[in-house]
């Protein structure tokens, strides 16, 4: 068996076109509804996958009408609402479901009234259009990025409404995808992060915890719900490693998950950790147990023993970036600046610095930091530089024959050839 460029349109090993679907389920017995046939309403076989499409469509289009359907007039509103959105929650973490649920409202303004099978291409291009204009020329005003997570949001609705049979083919897929756009993340160089923490003062509890927090980020690397998630239980001051296990999801202070998994499986990880940082770590720790702090399970980025938000971080970003002179940063702009620190600084190979990160492949880490291995190229020229011996000949050892003959008139065609410097037209002759 092979598909057809035909969703439910297949050819067998003999060659015979043939069409097979499901229709749905029956509501008395529960049991799949499946079609499959060979031949046309008129008893013909098909001679064409385009034929057994047709035949097809006639058939779901009749099952539905006949049986009185609902979703065979089914807005995109009642479409969103009643089951892709439903379906969604279930297979993402409530964080991505809360960082998506802008773009699904997004496309349910644009589509909500439409029936589902009535969205047509010229539809979808006029929203892809709508999208990437700006507000002052009656468009959204969206960044290209943004732009390109709302449509992709569009087109996997419609992927869902194909596999529940709803559409039998998605149309946005006839249109193009709007490229995501190339976003460059600030860092901190190894002297603006040194600037930065000469600004902190250690000795209140605040700007002691806001020192950690910096230094945590900018010397391993780990992402920003990796840090957050840290308790005591992982981090080994004796052995000195770090344990990243869990990631942390929260909605505010009091309402928050510690999740016994990171993004991606190779996320789950164990960092060797510096003396430099397991001292940090050991002073911090005696600091929190001055406040019945610092127990196993207590987390590691705290004061009070509530996780620590993103934004009261990005505070400190911003509030110690503006005392340095710095330029301030995202919070994830910490761990480009722990890849650029251990590049820049120390050479470390992709296959290192992919496993400190907790790739899932060296690609990966190539794909978002291969720019800063750019810098060690002037090394490389530095040297390179003399490293070659220049010494050339102090005579012509080659004479050109035959049709490599280079003619002094051809060179030269002047009216008078006589009147060229004689120094010029016998190193010419000398060359051949």
């Amino acid at each position: 068996m092979s598909k057809t460029k035909y969703p439910g349109v297949f050819v067998d090993k003999r060659g015979s076109i043939y069409y097979e679907t499901e229709l749905g389920t029956d509501k008395i017995s529960g049991k799949r509804i499946r079609k499959k046939g060979r031949k046309d309403r008129q008893g013909k076989t098909f001679n064409s996958a385009f034929a057994a499409n047709k035949e097809l469509t006639r058939i779901k289009r009749e099952y539905y009408e006949a049986n009185g359907f609902s979703n065979f007039r089914m807005t995109y509103q009642e479409f969103m609402k009643n089951s892709y959105i439903p379906a969604y929650k279930t297979e993402v973490e409530a964080s991505t479901f809360s960082s998506r649920e802008r773009s699904f409202n997004v496309c349910v303004n644009r589509f909500g009234n439409t029936l589902l099978r009535d969205i047509s291409a010229a539809d979808v291009q006029n929203f892809r259009t709508w999208l990437l204009t700006d507000s002052d020329e009656g468009g959204a005003g969206y960044s290209q990025g943004y732009a390109g997570l709302v449509f992709g949001c569009f087109r996997k609705s419609l992927d869902h409404a194909v596999r529940l049979q709803y559409l039998t083919t998605n149309i946005s897929k006839k249109i193009r995808a709007i490229p995501k756009s190339k976003h460059s993340v600030a860092f901190w160089t190894k002297n603006d992060f040194e600037r930065v923490i000469a600004q902190i003062y250690v000795d209140n509890v605040y700007g002691h915890l806001s020192f950690v927090i910096l230094w945590i980020y900018f010397l391993t690397g780990v992402r920003v719900n990796e840090g957050t998630a840290l308790w005591w239980r992982d981090v080994d001051l004796e052995k000195k490693l770090m344990r990243v296990n869990h990631m942390l999801v929260l909605k505010n202070r009091h309402d928050w998950v510690r999740h016994d998994y990171t993004k991606t499986e190779s996320g789950q990880r164990i960092l060797t950790l510096d003396d430099d940082t397991v001292n940090v770590l050991k002073q911090w720790r005696e600091v929190q147990k001055k406040f019945g702090l610092g127990n196993e399970e207590d987390f590691v980025m705290t004061y009070d023993g509530l996780p620590m938000i993103k934004s009261t971080i990005s505070n400190i970003i911003h509030r110690y970036a503006k005392l340095a002179g710095v330029r301030p940063i995202e919070i994830k702009g910490l761990r480009h600046s722990h890849a650029s620190y251990l590049i820049n600084e120390f050479n470390v190979s992709v296959l290192v610095l992919s496993k400190r990160l907790g790739h899932s492949s060296p690609e990966i880490t190539l794909k978002h930091y291969a720019h800063l291995w750019s810098g060690l190229d002037a090394n490389v020229a530095k040297q390179i530089s003399g490293n070659i011996k220049i010494e050339t000949a102090s005579k012509n050892h080659v004479r050109f024959v035959g049709n490599q003959t280079v003619k002094f008139d051809k060179l030269f065609p002047a009216k008078n050839p006589a009147k060229v410097d004689k120094g010029v037209r016998e190193s010419i002759n000398d060359a051949g």
